[in-house]
This record gives structure tokens, C-alpha cells and sequence, in this order.
């Protein structure tokens, strides 16, 4: 479907009742020990941690399944901790990571969890080579070699790696949902040719975490059931209840009825009605999701140097800020997000329609036409219609094609998207997780590829690229910080991947549910932290 300047009807999804069959119909007046969440969820691809790259999906695995070590997002100053793992340390030459497992954990299958799990699980990843992947091939882990280079003995577990990386970069990769410990024996025994269990995985869970996946409907919902075996201890949300609920008005209708206890996906003028209902509340949260726009440098418009630059000058920053985005959406123009090591505050873009017809002007571009697939999410068409306005302006025209979450991904990830308007949120609590997708892509001309730049068939300029490849291995901080500075101040100044904004998410829940967190700007949501009392 393509939509023109003057096209107002963008929200064609609507809530989705969920099958009886499946998942439980009566909404009203949620049990004391069920967690109910509306949120738009129809990006989930694969429940398979090693492939599950969606925001949605990764809400759901970081729930199913543990990892070797584990931080508060909420309190980053901590520092790491302990979780499958209860120790670990590095060899004198930088290259080998120990870690040793905790004793008497189980999965949910009742198999212990054993280093030979883990072990297994980062080289079933590698193996698979999806989406996450990079997250440890990045280490110099690649099929043929990770046997070799990820290792179990006894109750210990050893990644060697190609450099001496710093510990702390290292440890925020395992963190990742990619780094999650799966069960090996009920992994294998579910597998489908050469598929190592992905297959099964998808739509499946075998891990130690807080829940297991006791239902998932593509586009409808995902219930969740407590592991009252928890090595952490028992949840208290026996089930966890997600709808997809596309529609603002809807999300905010079934919550003043008490028909779910949070909404995820409000608009500000929803959040505005909800703040003033007595029986309900609005939290804040920044996260590190950074709203961007992706020109595919496949097209001969937009790999053009003038539109680039132009293209700066036709996002209307501080219209979009103070209207349909305010209070969930700020200014934010590097790829770093707040809170980060070496974040930027460099907003220097404007939105001058004028500035950009001079430099396309002087750069013989007397108009074209291009594509933008935009996710069926009112805040994304939005923000694709008010730039279909400026550009017009300067004489572009832009064609809107409204899609699933789903598709728009897997048309993304083909390098079939000219234009991509989307967010991309952190992987782990290190700079080096954006640097390294928005600024490094070794091989352009490769088949298949995971980072930002490759779907957008951008071919960083090698010193860029060896700038994200020093800094990884700094070891003093400030220096490492300004590194990152320094790294983004070019990157600003050329590349056709730019930062527009940093989210602020703002969850509607009834009064009487506490301990809801949305993970802060590095993870994903904990459901194992939620209680719910009667008001």
C-alpha cells in the first residue's frame, strides 16, 4: 500500500483477541498472580535466542533463559554479577576468559545446567550465524573454529579469542540474548536435520530462566508460565500474559477497564488522559533505543553525497519532538545513547527545507523519487509522513509502503528497504555495541551480513573502521571515551545512517503493580521483579 502526502488514515491495525483455545479469554479484573501486558508485538520472528533479534522477541528470551553473568540495568555503577556463572577471569595475555559455573542449577527440563551447556549454546550460535550472531564472531569465533576456541572441562568454561580485548567488553557481550544457556540434551533431541533445534527453538523454550514459553501466536500474543524452580527464586507472576494490541486507544481503553494491568505503546495524548486517572499511573524511563533513518547507499538517489547531506536538513527535529513524539522521544543525532561511555550531545542537524534545496541544487539533484517500508506503528508513519512533507518541499518524492514489523525486517536485513525508518536498541552495556553496527561493515559486498551499515550498503570510509576496531581494545576509560568523541564527530559529519532520536519510554500500569521496568537503556524487561497489589 503506498500513501501519499495528503493520506491521514495510517492506522489500519487493530487489538487482537486472542483464541480461547490457546490463552485465556476472560481479561477482566486479572487474577492476583497473572501479569497482563498490552504491547505491539508483531516483530517477533523467532524465539530462538540465537536468532531472536526484535525488541519484542528479546523481551521474551531475556525471560526464558539465563546467561553466564548479568548486571542491574537499573544501577549500571555495580558492575557485573554473578548468574550461570559464579566466577570467571582472564589470562595474563587478555586472550582466554575462564568462567566457572554455579553449582545444582537445572533447566526447566530438569537437566543440570553444566559448562558443557554453555559451551554448546555460544557455539550452536556461532554455528547458526543469524541475525546476533556478530555479537561473538566478533571475538574471531567463526564456525570452523569455534570447537576449538570455546571450550568445556568440568565445571569450567574457556572462549578464547583472536585479541586481547578489554574483560568489561567481553563480559557486556555475554549479557546479550545470543549469549543465553540453552539445554543442550532437550535441544538435540528436537532437532531437524542440520538445523541445530532453530526450528523447534523458534516456537519453543529449553532454558533455566525465570519462565518458560507456554504459548506464542505470530501477531497475536505470548504467554509465559512461572519456573517455580527458579535457582533465584520463584517468580510472583505465575503467568505472563502479552497482546498484541496495535492501537493506542485500545491499549489505554482495556486498561481503564481493568482488562490488563500495562500498556506499553501509548501516545502522549493517551498518556496525558491516563495521568489523570486516579486508579492508574505513568512511569518514565529512558531507554537506549535510538530512532534513525537508514539510506540504503544501493540506490542511486540516495547514495548521491548532496541528498546525504540534504537529507540532515529535511527531518523536522524539534516539530516532531514537540507534537506526536513529545515526551517519548528526544533530540538525539549520534549513535551513542545517553548513558553511555563517550555519548555525544551534538545536535547541530536543522531543519532548514531552504539549506537543503542549495545543496541539492549544487549537487545537480533537480528531484527523484524513493521508497520508505515503514512498520504499521503510528509514531513510525508518522514520522515517515512528515518527512514525506519536507521532502516534497525539495522537491523528492517519497512513497510510503505500510508493512507488518516482520516484514519490514526481513525486507531490511534483504537490503530491500531504500529508506528505513526504525529503531535500533543496544545489545550490551558497552559503546562498542552501536560502534560496531553503525559503523563497521568489513565486508559490503558479502551475501549476508548483521550490522546497520551492511543493510544499508554503506561502505565505511577504513578509517572509521579501524577507529571502532582501537577503541574496542582500550584499556584506560577516558581515553576510550574520547575515542568514541571522536569516532562519532566523523561519523556525523558523512554517513547516511542518522540518529534522530533517543526514546523515553513511558508505561501505563494500574496503581497496584510495582517493580515494572522496561529494562532501562541496555536490556530488556524482567517480569521476575513485577508484584501486584489490590488498590
Amino acid at each position: 500500500m503506498t500513501f501519499q502526502i495528503t493520506a491521514r488514515a495510517l492506522l489500519l491495525a487493530s487489538a487482537v483477541a486472542l483464541s480461547p483455545l490457546a490463552l485465556p479469554a476472560a481479561w477482566a479484573a486479572t487474577p492476583a498472580d497473572t501479569l497482563v501486558v498490552a504491547a505491539t508485538i508483531d516483530d517477533i520472528i523467532s524465539l530462538d535466542p540465537a536468532q531472536s533479534f526484535e525488541f519484542s522477541g528479546n523481551d521474551v528470551t531475556q525471560n526464558l533463559y539465563d546467561r553466564l553473568v548479568d548486571f542491574d540495568p537499573l544501577a549500571l555503577d555495580k558492575g557485573f554479577q554473578p548468574s550461570l556463572a559464579e566466577s570467571w577471569k582472564t589470562s595474563e595475555d587478555g586472550k582466554t576468559l575462564t568462567l566457572t559455573m554455579r553449582e545444582g542449577v537445572k533447566f526447566q527440563s530438569g537437566n543440570p545446567v553444566r559448562a558443557e551447556d554453555a559451551a554448546w549454546s555460544i557455539q550452536r550460535a556461532v554455528k547458526l550465524d543469524k541475525s546476533p550472531a556478530f555479537i561473538l564472531t566478533q571475538f574471531g569465533l567463526t564456525p570452523e573454529n569455534v570447537e576449538q576456541m570455546v571450550k568445556a572441562e568440568g565445571n569450567t568454561l574457556s572462549i578464547t579469542m583472536d585479541k586481547p580485548y578489554a574483560e568489561t567488553f567481553v563480559l557486556n557481550c555475554l549479557t546479550a540474548s545470543v549469549a543465553s544457556v540453552v539445554d543442550k540434551e532437550t535441544v538435540m533431541a528436537n532437532v531437524q536435520g542440520e538445523d541445530l533445534g532453530n526450528t523447534w527453538l523458534s516456537t519453543n523454550s529449553a532454558g533455566s530462566g525465570p519462565y518458560s514459553l507456554a504459548a506464542w501466536r505470530p501477531n497475536e500474543a505470548v504467554q509465559l508460565v512461572a519456573n517455580e524452580g527458579y535457582f533465584q527464586g520463584a517468580p510472583a507472576m505465575k503467568r505472563v500474559i502479552v497482546r498484541n494490541v496495535q492501537e493506542s486507544s485500545a491499549q489505554r481503553l482495556q486498561l481503564e477497564q481493568g482488562d490488563i494491568d500495562v500498556a506499553r505503546n501509548l501516545t502522549p495524548t493517551d498518556v496525558e488522559a491516563v495521568a489523570g486517572n486516579d486508579a492508574l499511573k505513568i512511569t518514565d524511563e529512558p531507554r537506549g533505543r535510538i530512532l534513525y533513518m537508514g539510506l540504503s547507499q544501493k540506490d542511486p538517489l540516495l547514495s548521491n553525497p548532496a541528498v546525504i547531506k540534504a537529507m540532515r536538513h529535511l527531518v523536522n527535529f524539534e516539530g516532531m519532538a514537540g507534537s506526536f513524539l513529545k515526551g517519548q522521544w528526544k533530540i538525539h543525532q549520534n549513535f551513542l545513547p545517553e548513558g553511555y561511555l563517550g555519548a555525544s550531545d551534538d545536535n547541530s542537524w536543522t531543519y532548514d527545507v531552504e539549506a537543503a534545496k542549495k545543496i541539492l541544487a549544487e549537487g545537480g539533484v533537480t528531484g527523484g523519487t524513493v521508497t520508505t517500508k515503514v512498520r504499521d506503528l503510528r509514531e513510525y508513519l508518522d514520522v515517515a509522513q512528515t518527512l514525506q512533507a519536507s521532502m516534497a518541499e525539495a522537491g523528492l518524492t517519497l512513497n510510503i509502503e505500510q508493512m507488518t514489523g516482520a516484514q519490514v525486517l526481513d525486507a531490511y536485513r534483504a537490503r530491500q528497504v531504500p529508506i528505513f525508518l526504525g529503531e535500533w536498541g543496544p545489545d550490551y552495556a558497552d559503546p562498542q555495541t552501536n560502534a560496531s553496527t553503525f559503523a563497521l561493515n568489513p565486508d559490503n559486498e558479502a551475501e549476508k551480513g548483521s550490522t546497520l551499515a551492511w543493510r544499508n550498503s554503506y561502505a565505511v570510509p577504513a578509517e572509521m573502521q579501524a577507529a571502532v576496531e582501537a577503541a574496542v581494545i582500550e584499556g584506560d576509560g577516558e581515553k576510550r571515551k574520547t575515542m568514541y568523541l571522536d569516532l562519532q564527530k566523523q561519523y556525523h559529519d558523512v554517513a547516511p545512517i542518522l540518529p534522530l532520536f533517543q526514546r523515553v519510554e513511558q508505561t501505563a500500569s494500574q496503581k497496584g503493580v510495582e517493580g515494572w521496568s522496561g529494562g532501562g537503556a541496555v536490556t530488556a524487561v524482567q517480569y521476575r521483579s513485577v508484584t501486584k497489589k489490590a488498590e
